[in-house]
């Protein structure tokens, strides 16, 4: 009976010392993202270049009397077509869209099965010169990258405020890593 309690005692021990060291087991990863800047929008490729003029155009005409910040998307998708799309804000601020939304949507009712090949995003604000590339909001991170698992290629995202640098980046999945997706459900 003492040999029992002492061998029950030892391996409780042992269980109780690799709990332990399992707690202490941790392991570190990093995320980064590979992105090009270009210093002006002249400086793109003529494809990007044209593109984001097609967003700048869309900016135009956002309605966003709110906020006073305008922005524009374009896409396009890999039969040559452009949809553009810009936000649309509501009194009821959760009841409006954003640019991205608004041409991704639009793009994917129009042309369903069509291939996205990139987004261009600008913003800019009638309170403040945007010198900054404007980047997705959340929600449309998720709803982008939606349409890339779903074709299973990279979309490119091109970024850029009223002036300024612009960014481009090869794939939505590098602006929202880890992201979820329908594997969940």
């Amino acid at each position: 009976m003492f040999i029992l309690n002492l061998d029950f005692f030892i391996l409780i021990q042992i269980v109780s010392k690799f709990t332990t060291f399992q707690k202490k087991i941790t392991l570190k990863k990093q995320i980064t993202v590979e992105y090009e800047v270009f210093p002006s929008l002249e400086r793109l490729a003529q494809e990007d270049m044209s593109l984001m003029e097609q967003a700048v155009l869309a900016r135009a005409n956002a309605y966003a009397p709110y906020s006073s910040f305008h922005v524009g998307a374009a896409v396009l998708l890999e039969n040559g077509k452009v949809v553009v799309g810009n936000n649309q804000e509501n009194a009821s601020y959760p009841s409006g869209l954003c640019a991205e939304r608004v041409a991704i949507f639009q793009a994917g009712a129009i042309y369903p099965g069509v291939k996205i090949k990139a987004v261009a995003i600008t913003a800019t604000s009638k309170n403040y010169a945007v010198k900054e590339p404007a980047a997705p909001c959340g929600n449309c991170r998720q709803a982008m990258i939606e349409y890339e698992q779903k074709q299973k290629e990279p979309i490119s995202i091109l970024l850029m405020g009223e002036i300024g640098e612009v960014i481009k980046i090869s794939s939505l999945s590098d602006i929202l890593p880890l992201a979820f997706n329908s594997s969940f459900l």
